[in-house]
């Protein structure tokens, strides 16, 4: 009886653990000072993203508007130093769906890795477009 109470205890901490974890991995839902400095950088960003990919989208994937940012369709998935400790080369990967900036529909996914340096310099170093939605007709 004594191992089956054991087992038990020890399914149920399990449990908690894999739920806890499960739910630490999911966007976020309350503010954080990390989450305000992402949203900060992604609004500096903005006009480089916006330009590269119009470049991208017109006109071979829309032709009616231009592709539009907005931050809560940004993941951050790398951020990194170039040149090392305090050095002020840093690159930020991440994956974006534009949107058609009227009704916000994702029009595609992509995944951009910039280049920022001091000046400031903002560097395009890799566009991988993953996919393409279908834009439902008017």
């Amino acid at each position: 009886m004594k191992k089956m109470f054991l087992v038990f205890i020890l399914f149920l901490t399990l449990i908690t653990f894999f739920q806890s974890a499960t739910a630490s991995s999911n966007k976020p839902t309350q503010d954080s000072e990390e989450l305000r400095l992402q949203d900060m950088l992604m609004n500096m960003l903005t006009p480089y993203i916006e330009n590269d990919l119009r470049n991208y989208y017109y006109p071979k994937i829309v032709k009616d508007f231009s592709p539009i940012v907005v931050p809560w369709k940004i993941e951050v998935l790398e951020t990194r130093r170039v040149n090392g400790f305090r050095g002020l080369i840093l690159q930020i990967t991440f994956e974006i769906e534009p949107t058609d900036g009227g009704q916000w529909i994702s029009i595609g996914k992509d995944r951009m890795t910039y280049e920022i340096s001091s000046g400031p310099e903002v560097k395009l170093i890799n566009h991988t477009h993953l996919k393409t939605y279908k834009y439902p007709p008017e």
